[in-house]
């Protein structure tokens, strides 16, 4: 069986006229017109189309999928405007990636972008007992019944159908598809028991115009990179190329030049505006996946009409003519010159299931606008930042694996809580092996963290402990360290990545920001990716390395919404702090980060060479600290108060003692441990019980940890007691002794507390 050429649509009467319309006008126009060919009308089960795979029941269910996903388009167009949907970037000319959905499982984790309307209605098919009318329209009016994300915001998602919803930045969702596609053979490796299949794929859909974006290459770079190694990744991306992005246009033929040789990342196109011509190329991509556990990239042909979003104006920018001929390309006037020609279905047939799938859409919206929405700042925030105390800290102090702890450490009597004290680097090292101990599904990896155990030695012997599938290095690219990271949360595991120096996450801050820390939020915490990031940062490395390993801009860290910033400044809060760290996402799935201040790893003395007092006991694992839980020296003095953290706590206690010689006063000295959130009733606490207040802070003048501390302190009513900030230098940091011009020094805090008289 041939098919005749779709004919050009009914020509739009004025250029004005909105362009939905016009689309929705066309294909009624040309189902009422068509006069070519036809068919016997086919059994269920009977191909479509010979050698494409897909049977006459099967296409019609596609066809059916496609029309959801278009009157769903249509919908948001027209109650946009009376405020009952919010949203309008839609998926009209892309409908035929519901054949994709068709070709995999609906346990194939999916991270899809937002023109994914056709997936989502062909994937409800799955569990038939789901609406993806209903549940999609609850989701356009932002109803706080919404299954995907509760109502804050239009997401494709849905747990049942292992869809995780995406707000993700311009492709920032494919290292953490990649990373699920190694976690799902990685689990199985270490014993895990995964959530799906161990067969499973881990699906990725972006558009052309995204391909061409660091955080896309990044991840086909790792991607090929993993292949190259023989390492199983099956992850398929889906690149559904329209031509265009926004407004900007991707040279014909480039993804195809662009994908088509690169090496170990396995290329099929197939043709997304014909489901008759493209299903077989869609289902050899899927089964090419799953059987060789390779990346795959499929090209999927598609198109885009009705523009961009409901306030993308194409005439404007685009010419009258150029519309059309898109226009004509509209894969619904395909699939239905396919129903009519193969004697599917009737025209009669068609308009009434077009016109009936109108309806439902509608309905369903006004429906949902009934329904109610958000209303609290309490009910926006619930799903943000889970926090169950008693039980985290339950967990944080659990200690039921003393075999396999005595096993790690080489015996009872080599249990570190036994030694003398050490310096912070091997009590974080200790600390790091008796949380591999007791979460036989957790990961460690980064750069250099294997063999090497991590160029300060802090990860020394986990590997030669735990092995290479729990313990291993990376290639060097953050952005995928940290995608890695969210892949094994999905699969259930338990990741601790580190970041080699604090300068380097800062390119690759996304994957915490707008992918790692809000999948709580916009999926009403039905997905968690709980991690541990560890990072080495901070200053005072003597000077040593400059900038990059001297970073102290701490500030992109303290704005991500849900997650906890800890950062010690002595061992034995070191581990326990990376106990509450690990529980905080074990029981409530949160995002944590450990902030390791390099120059601390090996100090061991306080107040004059040799004198020890910075070396501290290992505590025993049923010891932890409460999340906010501040530290605080000469606890009683009420002279003057100074907050800090990190490498400002030794110089501050230091400091504290000269201050003592010189003014006489009693100094107390708060580590505040806790930099997000921080602990605001705790700073008002110690500075409303004395006289003066001194911060010190190691970051920068501008955006520093010690802003939120005055902020704390002044909106408790303490504003007006002699206050004092010691801060560094808005700058960089350079090279050898300048190094110690721009951060703060002893006697900067000495002098600080002089203007306080």
């Amino acid at each position: 069986m041939t098919f005749a050429a779709v004919p050009n649509p009914i020509p739009a009467r004025m250029k004005g006229v909105n362009r939905a319309e016009i689309c929705d006008v066309n294909f009624v126009e040309f189902v009422k017109q068509w006069d070519g060919p036809k068919d016997m009308r086919p059994a269920p089960h009977e191909p479509i189309l010979e050698g494409s795979g897909l049977d006459a029941q099967g296409f019609r269910e596609l066809f059916e999928s496609q029309l959801i996903s278009r009157h769903l388009d249509l919908m948001a167009r027209v109650l946009r405007v009376q405020n009952k949907v919010f949203y309008t970037i839609g998926s009209s000319g892309h409908e035929g990636n519901a054949m994709v959905a068709r070709a995999t499982r609906h346990t194939d984790p999916a991270f899809l972008h937002y023109r994914s309307g056709g997936f989502m209605a062909e994937r409800f098919r799955k569990l038939p007992a789901m609406d993806p009318i209903m549940d999609s329209a609850l989701s356009f009016a932002a109803s706080a019944e919404d299954p995907a994300s509760g109502g804050r915001h239009k997401v494709w998602g849905s747990k049942p159908l292992w869809v995780l919803p995406q707000t993700s930045t311009i492709a920032s969702h494919l290292p953490k598809a990649l990373g699920t596609a190694i976690a799902i053979e990685a689990g199985r490796r270490i014993g895990h028991q995964l959530p799906i299949p161990d067969d499973s794929i881990a699906i990725c859909s972006f558009g052309d115009a995204s391909a061409n974006h660091a955080t896309a290459q990044t991840a086909f770079n790792a991607a090929s990179w993993t292949a190259y190694q023989k390492l199983p990744a099956p992850v398929l991306y889906v690149c559904e190329d329209n031509g265009i992005g926004i407004s900007v246009k991707t040279p014909g033929g480039w993804i195809g030049e662009s994908f088509r040789n690169r090496p170990d990342l396995d290329y099929f196109y197939a043709d997304g505006l014909d489901l008759a011509n493209g299903y077989a190329d869609v289902v050899r991509a899927v089964e090419h996946c799953r059987r060789t556990r390779r990346p795959t990239f499929l090209h999927l042909r598609t198109t885009r009409i009705m523009g961009h979003a409901g306030t993308d104006f194409e005439i404007e920018w685009r010419s009258f003519e150029e519309l059309c001929a898109v226009e004509a390309t509209d894969p619904l006037l395909r699939s239905a010159s396919i129903a009519l020609e193969s004697g599917l279905m009737t025209k009669l047939e068609i308009l009434a299931l077009y016109e009936e799938t109108r309806q439902k859409c509608f309905a369903a919206a006004e429906d949902a606008d009934k329904r109610p929405r958000i209303e609290t700042l309490d009910e926006v925030m619930r799903p943000l930042a889970p926090y169950t105390p008693d039980k985290v800290h339950a967990e944080a102090t659990r200690n039921d694996y003393g075999a396999t702890r005595e096993q790690v450490f080489g015996g009872e009597e080599k249990l570190p809580e036994t030694l003398p004290p050490r310096h912070m680097a091997i009590q974080i090292n200790n600390a790091l092996h008796d949380v591999m101990a007791k979460y036989p599904s957790t990961l460690l990896f980064g750069e250099d963290v294997a063999q090497k155990g991590g160029v300060y030695t802090v990860t020394k012997g986990l590997h030669k402990a735990f092995g290479n599938r729990r313990v291993f290095n990376t290639l060097l690219d953050e952005t995928m360290i940290l995608g890695m990271a969210q892949g094994f949360a999905n699969m259930g595991m338990l990741p601790i990545p580190e970041i080699q120096y604090l300068a380097y996450l800062h390119n690759a801050i996304d994957q915490i920001r707008g992918e790692a820390a809000s999948l709580q939020f916009f999926s009403n915490d039905h997905f968690r990716n709980p991690m541990v990031v560890r990072i080495a940062g901070l200053g005072y490395q003597r000077g040593f390395g400059g900038h990059f390993h001297n970073d102290n801009s701490i500030t992109p860290l303290r704005d991500i919404p849900g997650i906890v910033v800890g950062c010690p400044s002595r061992g034995d809060d070191a581990a326990m702090m990376l106990r509450t760290l690990t529980a905080l996402a074990k029981v409530d799935g949160r995002v944590t980060v450990f902030l390791e201040p390099i120059a601390l790893y090996m100090t061991k003395d306080l107040y004059e060479p040799g004198d020890g007092q910075w070396l501290t006991h290992y505590p025993p694992p049923d010891q932890a600290l409460v999340l906010g839980e501040e530290r605080a020296y000469n606890a009683d003095a009420t002279d003057c108060v100074i907050f800090s953290y990190g490498n400002g706590m030794p110089m501050s206690l230091r400091a504290a003692r000269e201050i003592e010689k010189k003014h006489g006063w009693k100094v107390r000295v708060v580590d505040l441990r806790w930099l997000v959130p921080l602990n605001h009733i705790a700073i008002a606490k110690h500075a409303g019980e004395c006289k003066r207040i001194l911060v010190v802070d190691e970051g920068r003048f501008s955006a520093g940890i010690g802003e939120g501390v005055i902020t704390a302190i002044t909106e408790a009513g303490f504003g007006g007691k002699p206050l004092k900030r010691v801060v560094g230098a808005d700058t960089y940091t350079p090279l050898a002794g300048a190094a110690f011009l721009v951060i703060p020094k002893d006697e900067d805090i000495v002098a600080a507390a002089a203007a306080l008289h």
